[in-house]
């Protein structure tokens, strides 16, 4: 499977696309609203990151027909929120992302978001 990643952190972008190419997928960081799905499953987001708003950023995955898994730290409850209200189909704390990737991917593979 194919992954956007859209993080702005170059240290944890690189670390998160060593981990998903880890688990056998194909995985491309990106910096900037996408033109297009590449041919990409899913995306996962940092909800978090100012880089790029999360709001224009999720609505424009799903219009592109991406499964999004967004992410932030489990005490930013207001991001959590703002997730949840962006319907994204995946969201994570910062330490699943980290432990429980493999699962999370799963979910998409499998169609069970």
């Amino acid at each position: 499977m194919r992954v956007l990643i859209f993080e702005s952190n170059l240290m944890w972008s690189s670390r998160l696309a060593k981990s998903v190419r880890a688990l056998g997928h194909e995985a491309l960081i990106r910096t900037a609203m996408p033109e297009s799905a590449e041919e990409a499953q899913a995306a996962i987001i940092n909800l978090g990151d100012n880089g790029l708003p999360p709001k224009p950023l999720v609505e424009k995955l799903h219009a592109l027909g991406l499964t999004v898994i967004a992410h932030a730290g489990h005490k930013e409850k207001d991001l959590h929120e703002l997730g949840k209200e962006m319907n994204v189909e995946i969201l994570a704390t910062n330490s699943e992302i980290t432990y429980k990737l493999e699962s999370l991917l799963e979910k998409v593979t499998n169609g069970s978001t």
